[in-house]
């Protein structure tokens, strides 16, 4: 060793003990001004933490407490960041260190590596130290199963106290709040059944006298305070029950049953308990596909734009918006959103990556599929940009945007207009964000709610200029039908007229008629008359050879 060692050494250690005082007084202070739970007091806690942890990044106290505290600040995303090893979905796709340590595993692995930890001879003596016999002794001591067992889980309670439990509580409920649903309840089920089998472990580690001193002393052997685990319970609960809804809606969907997939979305949106924005989005682009599949397409474009406001650069909000607005042949509007569509394909491209996996939930959209899916949406907006140059742009089909068929009546417009207006009035656009959870979000939401009401009035325009459009063209038919009902009503008059003037002119021509034949009937009789009358006297002489007198009046009829 070298004369210059021990002085070195020695510094080292007073440098070591400073740190250490340091990182004490900063938690003290911490936890001081955690405990008055106050916005601001919390936020430099949060300040004197992070000073602890640059001294000393291990340390588990400061990690729990400013995870804890920037759970309290609404600041989800920091969280996720802070323990995105934690992160099943962020694991699974390759996001874990690669050193093996445990904090790369999954919360389920983790589990499993803690309460299914390798039985090894070293952790457990079947016999009493000191007591053992030798070889050619084959008397062993008894020994008993309940003290091996107590022994031994105490053993693995101790090695897995390394890792605690907080962290999936806590990340649990970040990611809930972020709308990572699905790794919000693999978290939250492993932080109970961790804090489960911490309890079992410490009661059967402990001896029957024991329990009472324990529960004198701590009140209680729970891994956190009861009011946190209930909430815990229930947000798992919320979850769970959210999650296998949205199941059933897709279910429904696949299957072909586009009226009970609304009927499950909107049960999901009207949830009591708040939603987070980026699942709210996704769950109203599903209801807006379900929509589409049962002619309401007025209601799918109203879905879509609110999911836009939520998140203006949610791919498939853009696709579907795109295909209800194509549907309906609103071309200019069409090629807006897939325009945009395309900025955010370049944009994945250049950066060579999707978004992060703690800030954004999935949404079934693979880097590999983006080059394929920029091709075909190139070929779509020069197919479009060709219909718009054709003069197709503004040809809307206003009775698909409504909602009825062609031919339909005045009151069957008249009805399908009113509930649409009432429905999609702008000043109700922004009645869905009290549902949503948008604390964590970085855009204002004065921002959020101007973009929501702004697409509102779009719609709300397209609807009424399509009632107008509609109801002129049926006021146009109807006065051309009343129209064309009294020119045939005046032909018929004329018809009629001219029938009557001419029957008004053959009646004296017929009269004459009838005289002239009265008068020829009468002269016929007589010359009848006279030729029976001469007929008879002539056989009456041919009979008696003599002359026989007829009486002519007699003889007339």
């Amino acid at each position: 060793m070298t004369a210059g060692s021990p002085s070195l050494a020695a510094e080292r250690k007073h440098w070591w003990l400073s740190n250490r005082k340091v990182v004490d007084k900063n938690l003290r202070e911490a936890r001081v001004l955690i405990a008055t739970q106050e916005q601001s007091n919390v936020s430099k806690a949060v300040g004197l933490l992070d000073a602890a942890l640059a001294l000393s990044p291990r340390l588990e106290a400061a990690l729990e407490l400013k995870a804890r505290s920037l759970l309290f600040l609404h600041r989800f995303r920091e969280v996720a960041d802070m323990l995105q090893d934690y992160i099943p979905s962020h694991k699974a796709g390759g996001g874990g260190g690669d050193d093996g340590s445990t904090s790369s595993l999954s919360a389920g692995d983790h589990f499993s590596i803690v309460s299914s930890a390798p039985l090894s001879r070293e952790r457990a003596n079947l016999l009493s130290p000191g007591r053992e016999q030798s070889d050619g002794d084959r008397s062993y001591r008894c020994f008993s199963v309940s003290d091996l067992k107590r022994r031994l889980l105490a053993g693995l309670f101790k090695t897995s106290q390394g890792e605690g439990e907080w962290r999936y509580l806590v990340l649990g409920q970040a990611c809930c709040h972020l709308g990572m649903m699905e790794d919000a309840m693999v978290l939250l089920q492993t932080s109970r059944r961790l804090a489960s089998a911490a309890s079992r472990r410490e009661s059967v580690c402990w001896s029957d006298d024991s329990f009472d001193s324990a529960a004198g002393e701590d009140g209680g052997v729970a891994a956190f305070p009861f009011s946190e685990s209930e909430s815990a319970s229930q947000l798992l609960a919320h979850v769970k029950l959210i999650l296998r809804r949205r199941a059933a809606a897709l279910a429904a969907l696949d299957t072909g049953l586009p009226a009970e997939a609304v009927r499950h979305f909107s049960k999901v949106l009207d949830s009591r308990r708040g939603l987070p924005g980026s699942f709210a989005a996704g769950c109203l682009v599903g209801r807006a596909t379900a929509y589409r599949a049962i002619g309401r397409l007025a209601d799918g474009i109203a879905d879509c734009n609110r999911a836009l406001a939520v998140d203006p650069s949610f791919i498939p909000a853009l696709r579907a918006r795109a295909d209800l607005l194509e549907a309906v042949n609103a071309l200019p509007d069409c090629l807006h959103d897939l325009e945009h569509l395309k900025l955010l394909y370049d944009a994945i491209l250049r950066d060579r990556k999707l978004s992060e996996p703690p800030r954004r939930p999935n949404h079934d959209i693979r880097y590999r599929d983006i080059p394929a899916n920029l091709r075909t949406l190139n070929a779509r907006i020069q197919q479009l940009r060709g219909r718009v140059a054709a003069g197709e742009g503004n040809n809307v089909d206003y009775y698909a945007l409504i909602g009825v068929r062609r031919g339909c009546t005045r009151p069957e417009l008249v009805r399908a207009h009113l509930l649409l207006t009432l429905k999609h009035k702008p000043e109700k656009a922004v009645g869905f964000m009290d549902r949503l959870e948008l604390a964590d979000d970085h855009r204002d939401l004065d921002t959020i709610r101007d973009q929501a009401r702004m697409s509102a009035s779009i719609l709300y325009r397209m609807l009424q200029k399509g009632y107008a459009i509609m109801a002129t063209v049926m006021e146009e038919e109807a006065a051309g039908k009343q129209r064309a009902k009294e020119a045939l009503a005046n032909a018929a008059a004329a018809v009629a007229s001219q029938v009557s003037a001419l029957r008004t002119a053959e009646k004296p021509k017929a009269e004459r008629n009838g005289e002239d034949t009265a008068v020829a009937a009468t002269a016929a009789a007589a010359v009848l008359q006279s030729v029976f009358c001469r007929d008879m006297a002539a056989v009456g002489s041919m009979l008696s050879h003599r002359a026989i007198p007829v009486n002519v009046g007699a003889l007339s009829c």
